[in-house]
């Protein structure tokens, strides 16, 4: 019989799942602590305070996992890049997100010439921890001192309730983004062009509610058909 393409499910559907067993599995308290802590940030986000479509981001210096920097001025140089930004390399949502992205907008992404990058302030070497146990074919990378992530304005500051169960587990905000201060990029995806210049840009306030592929291909001008035929192209190649 001839091999029928199945989609892969949706980011939605995968935050969807997670929930769920986090409702089997997890205590009363801890669900209302987190449930707590995106409804408030859901309630306080607001649009007008980060960066926009058509701004120009600021010539910030990434670190890579060698301790390089990448200029987002050497990014642009040959056209458009992808900037997935994500909290750190144990968050679960980051761990359906990332793969998520490597299946359904890398192999698009790669296939046009676009570089696709994901970003977060935490600190080598535990960032290299996500890209290694997903395989990523993208290169993950770390923004110093959360320095890109403030400019932008797409950071947020973990309520009481959030800071004191972190502590609990002996957690330090350094270990997370290399600053004293308990303070996380959302999720965002931004399509940065020639000069800095945002193309797109999507801030989820809610990291269980993450930017879809489909909406970045749309964004490039890409058929996301063509991402199905190259994701499934991997797929086989993966499988041979």
């Amino acid at each position: 019989m001839p091999d029928i393409a199945v989609a892969p499910l949706s980011l939605g559907e995968r935050f969807r799942a997670l929930q769920q067993e986090r409702e089997r599995s997890w205590s009363p308290a801890a669900l209302a602590i987190n449930a707590g802590q995106r409804a408030t940030l859901r309630r306080t986000h607001d649009a007008a305070r980060h960066v926009r479509v058509g701004d120009v981001l600021p010539d910030t210096e990434l670190r890579r996992e060698d301790g390089t920097l990448l200029s987002l001025d050497a990014l642009v140089d040959g056209g458009s890049v992808v900037l997935v930004f994500f909290r750190f390399a144990t968050c679960p949502a980051c761990n359906i997100a990332l793969p998520y992205y490597r299946d359904t907008l890398a192999p698009a992404l790669a296939a046009a010439g676009v570089t696709l990058l994901a970003v977060s302030p935490q600190p080598y070497p535990a960032l290299g921890e996500i890209a290694r146990r997903h395989a990523l074919p993208f290169e993950v990378v770390s923004d110093p001192a959360l320095s890109l992530s403030r400019a932008l304005g797409i950071t947020y500051v973990f309520d009481d309730a959030s800071r004191a169960v972190a502590e609990a587990r002996g957690e330090r905000p350094e270990t997370l983004n290399g600053v004293s201060q308990w303070e996380l990029p959302k999720p965002a995806v931004l399509v940065v062009g020639p000069g800095r210049i945002a193309q797109f840009v999507d801030v989820s306030p809610d990291w269980m509610d993450r930017t879809e592929s489909a909406a970045v291909l749309e964004a490039l001008g890409l058929d996301a058909r063509a991402a199905d035929l190259a994701r499934h192209e991997q797929e086989q190649i993966h499988a041979a």
